[in-house]
Parts: C-alpha cells; sequence; structure tokens
C-alpha cells in the first residue's frame, strides 16, 4: 500500500488531498450531534432542510420515523435524508441501470467497480477529482489507498470505503492433540504430520477410524500451505522480490501443489473439501469429523457456535494457531489490499445544483469524522447506544436498537476498533486473526481487458489444479496446463494487461 502518495499529488488539481490529518479519536462532545470545524456544513444560514436521496443493498432499515440515525444525521447536517436499501444484489443492479439510462439520478449510490467504470465511461459519473479539498475529512478517514480503488483512468469517480481486515486462521483441537502427545505445529510438514496422526490414530478414541486431519472451504484450506512456500492463491498477484508475479507463474506452485497432494494422498484431508459449501467445514468442525479447519474467527467464537462445540463434546478445545512455516516464509494466505467492502459514486449532474453537492461532501466527511459522526454510524447515540470508557466505545444493553446503523457507513469504520468493541468478547481471536502475516495480493486493482471472460479462465484454473492436487494429472504437465490457459482463455493477454495496470499503479518497481 506504498507508493501511492505521488500518484494522488498528481491527480490533485487542487494539490490539497494529502494536506495533514485532522486528527482522530478523543473527544467525546460532538458524536451524534453537530459537526466539528472539519466537517461543517458550508451553508448553515439555510433553513429548510435539503433533500438527499441515497440507494444501496442492504437490509433490516427501519421506517423513517423509527430510524434513530436518520434523525441524527438529519439535525447535524440539515439534511432530509431519505436512504433505500435492495436486499438483492441483481434487483439493485436493475434499479440503477434504469435510473441511471433514465436520468433519475440519486445523489449518492452504490457502485461495484464493473458500474463505476461504465457508468464513468458514459459521462454519467461526477469526477471527484477537483472536489479533493472539499472531501479532505473523507480521504483522511479511508486513506489514500482507497483514494485509488475509486479512480478509473487516473480520475476519481467513486468514494470507496475504508478497508476491512482479514479474519481466517488455523484452528486445530488442542484435545486431540494432547491425547496423542503431539504438540501445535510450526512448520508445514509437521501440519502434514499432525494431519496424519488425526485421521489414523483415533484422537476422538471411539475405536472408528471416523475422523481426518484437515478440512476447510475448498482451495482455502490450502491457504497456508501456499503460504508456508510464499505462494498466494492460483490467479493472485502480488509483489516478490521487486517484481510483480502470478502465483500461477511462481516458480514455488508446484511444490506447494505437490504436498498437497501428499496430504490428500495420505487420506488426511476432507475427502468432500472441494465440494463444501457455505459453512459444511464448520460443521465438520464442531461434529467432531476434523481435528483442523482454516475458518474465519465467528465461526468459531462466537457465543451459539461456543454452544454448539460445548453441547456435542463438552471436552473439546478449538485452538487459534499460527500458520506454518516453510521453503517460503510464513504466511496466513493472501490478503487482497486492493478490495473494498464497497464504494459509493456521484451523478455529475449534481454539478447543476451546488448546494446539493456540498451537503453530499458534508455527509461524507461527517461520517468519516472521529470528532463527529463516525461513531454515530458505527454504534448509535452516544450514551444512549454505547458509552466511552477511557476513550474506548462499550455497548450497552439498546445497542441492538440500532442495529442497522452499518447501512450509513457510507465511507467504511475503523475496522479492528469497531470489531473489539462489537465483539468484545472474540478480542483476542479479532486481534490473532489481524496480526497474521498475510501476502498482500493485488487483484483488487485490476479491471478485466476487453476480450478475457474471467469466468472461463477461473473455472479451467479451478478444473485443473483440481486435477493436480487429486493426482488425476502429472505435475509434470503444469506447463502444458499454463500453455493452455494462456492460448485457449486468452490468459497471456489478461496477464499483460494486469502488469501495465499494477505498474501505472507503483507495483513492481
Amino acid at each position: 500500500m506504498r507508493k501511492v502518495g505521488s500518484l494522488l499529488l498528481t491527480i490533485s488539481l487542487l494539490g490539497a488531498l494529502l494536506a495533514g490529518c485532522s486528527g482522530g479519536g478523543g473527544s467525546e462532545t460532538n458524536e451524534g450531534n453537530t459537526p466539528s470545524n472539519t466537517a461543517k456544513p458550508s451553508n448553515e444560514v439555510s433553513s429548510k432542510p435539503i433533500k438527499l436521496e441515497i440507494i444501496e443493498t442492504g437490509n433490516n432499515l427501519p421506517t423513517p420515523d423509527k430510524d434513530i440515525i436518520k434523525k441524527e444525521l438529519d439535525t447535524a447536517l440539515n439534511i432530509d435524508l431519505n436512504l433505500t436499501v435492495y436486499p438483492s444484489g441483481d434487483d439493485y443492479a436493475n434499479q440503477l441501470n434504469v435510473r441511471m439510462s433514465s436520468g433519475n439520478f440519486p445523489d449518492l449510490f452504490m457502485v461495484s467497480r464493473q458500474q463505476l467504470i461504465q457508468f464513468s465511461e458514459q459521462g454519467l459519473l461526477l469526477d471527484i477529482t477537483p472536489y479533493m479539498d472539499k472531501l479532505q475529512q473523507t480521504v483522511d478517514y479511508i486513506g489514500e489507498d482507497s483514494v485509488k480503488k475509486g479512480m478509473v483512468d487516473g480520475k476519481v469517480y467513486g468514494v470507496s470505503k475504508s478497508p476491512q481486515i482479514p479474519y481466517n486462521t488455523l484452528w486445530i483441537r488442542k484435545d486431540w492433540l494432547d491425547k496423542l502427545k503431539l504438540t501445535v505445529p510450526t512448520t508445514v510438514e509437521q501440519l502434514k504430520e499432525v494431519a496424519e496422526a488425526f485421521t489414523t490414530q483415533d484422537p476422538d478414541g471411539n475405536g472408528k477410524p471416523d475422523t481426518y486431519g484437515l478440512t476447510g472451504g475448498k482451495m482455502g484450506a490450502f491457504s497456508t500451505v501456499l503460504g508456508a512456500f510464499g505462494v498466494g492463491m492460483p490467479g493472485n498477484f502480488y509483489e516478490k522480490d521487486g517484481a510483480v508475479v502470478n502465483a500461477l507463474y511462481d516458480p514455488a506452485m508446484k511444490d506447494a501443489l505437490a504436498l498437497i497432494q501428499q496430504m490428500i494422498g495420505s487420506g488426511s484431508v476432507d475427502p468432500e473439501l472441494l465440494a463444501n459449501s457455505g459453512l459444511q467445514h464448520q460443521e465438520k468442525a464442531i461434529k467432531g469429523q476434523a481435528g483442523i479447519v482454516y475458518i474465519d474467527w465467528p465461526n468459531m467464537t462466537k457465543e451459539q457456535f461456543v454452544e454448539q462445540i460445548k453441547t456435542v463434546n463438552p471436552n473439546a478445545e478449538w485452538l487459534q494457531i499460527a500458520a506454518p512455516s516453510g521453503p517460503g516464509g510464513q504466511f496466513d494466505g493472501s490478503w487482497d489490499i486492493g478490495a473494498t467492502p464497497g464504494r459509493f459514486a456521484i451523478p455529475k449532474a449534481l454539478e447543476k445544483e451546488p448546494e446539493k453537492l456540498q451537503r453530499v461532501f458534508d455527509l461524507l466527511n461527517y461520517v468519516s469524522n472521529p470528532d463527529g459522526g463516525s461513531l454515530l454510524v458505527q454504534f448509535g447515540v452516544k450514551d444512549t447506544h454505547f458509552t466511552l470508557d477511557n476513550g474506548k466505545p462499550k455497548m450497552t444493553d439498546k445497542a441492538g436498537d440500532v442495529g442497522y446503523s452499518w447501512l450509513y457507513q457510507f465511507t467504511g469504520r475503523p475496522e479492528m476498533e469497531y470489531l473489539q468493541a462489537k465483539f468484545a468478547m472474540q478480542s483476542d481471536a479479532i486481534k490473532f486473526a489481524n496480526d497474521q502475516p498475510r501476502i498482500q495480493v493485488l487483484n483488487g486493482f485490476i479491471d478485466n481487458p476487453e476480450g478475457f471472460n474471467p469466468a472461463d479462465a477461473d473455472r479451467y484454473i479451478e478444473e485443473e489444479i483440481a486435477k493436480f492436487i487429486y493426482n488425476k494429472r502429472p505435475i509434470s504437465e503444469y506447463d502444458a496446463f499454463i500453455k493452455t490457459l494462456e492460448t485457449s482463455m486468452n490468459y497471456k493477454a489478461f496477464l499483460d494487461s494486469a502488469n501495465e495496470q499494477l505498474k501505472a499503479l507503483g507495483y513492481g518497481g
């Protein structure tokens, strides 16, 4: 996430994009009431509230008369905010397309990356670049990298939310380790050995061959194994030794696949691994079928799942463990630093309504202001839905009344602080997952070139990788697989385009 400052400075027409931070945290005087100086509406003399219409995907929004967050925002910014949410992404896309084509534009609306490109090319979106000085608070909040994610052809057309944090790690049955007199695996070879022991040495003591070592969600189960070889998931782009590498072309990929093939061949991996969908891997772990699972912390530590684990086996003890080390280092899988949890765009037509446009800026700045509305859209009204204890939010018993407040987090949230406040009992697991080293993946920065069908390429990659790891195709044919991918799937054009895009963003030297 480095090398961004110079890029942003060149695209900011007013030279103010990277002015000093406006400060955060600390103040307890403004949450949910009035904007601080850094997010003050420019035309407070206007007595009539300005109507703003926003649309996005989501659910569980209360009616306006019961919407506490709306009331607070309306009062703070002298607006009449009309938020509409669509539970179905397809329904939302259809509605948005109709409105954009008919000229009935919302004032702020969620867009996918492809919609951002499409609407900007059609001249329907506001080029935010010249207005960056008016969005300084927002830029400080979401970070330079997130600004870059809203760019098309060097211009900013979308406001991307602040980044999330990784949730997944390996979890292992410590009681099984203790029974078999084994220690927590710290290398990839030890992980392989423990998985085999969990399969063959009856760790649950029932005298039946009904356990296996590792499970997870499809190839994701092997995230840490690939990471031990310094390799991302198939198709990932990342920097390695000063150059951008695609994982499929990483020389260490063959070695990683060979070890995975050995693990599967030993019978120590969930035989239905590649068919797992939803939370089937979690269910298998909770039922005591598998002793190692690669999974997100909520699905192992939330109260209802802890209860399920104890109900099935009161002696079960799951331990969150660090990724194993290997020839390529120690990485707990990949993390796409180019991805964003969402982005919003403003219609170009709003240029003709400068007062309303300014209120949109005011709103974005306000919900991005730690001294203003950020705590409101995270936790609700101070001293009603949360309190501050030494500057840290603590939920009250009324926090559930504003469980929908995430719908108003138009610029995201400080993820670690938010999660630790919302899930105080899971705080250690959250921090552990976030602290794990990850291969920083760049795919979120890449747009597909014309003539490349990612669905076809991904399907072919998935099918052939499965053949390699299940020994249905010898790894000696790996280069032939790559050649077919390049020629039949137009992957070479995708590679060239991706490298060009990433180089323009400062990656790869």
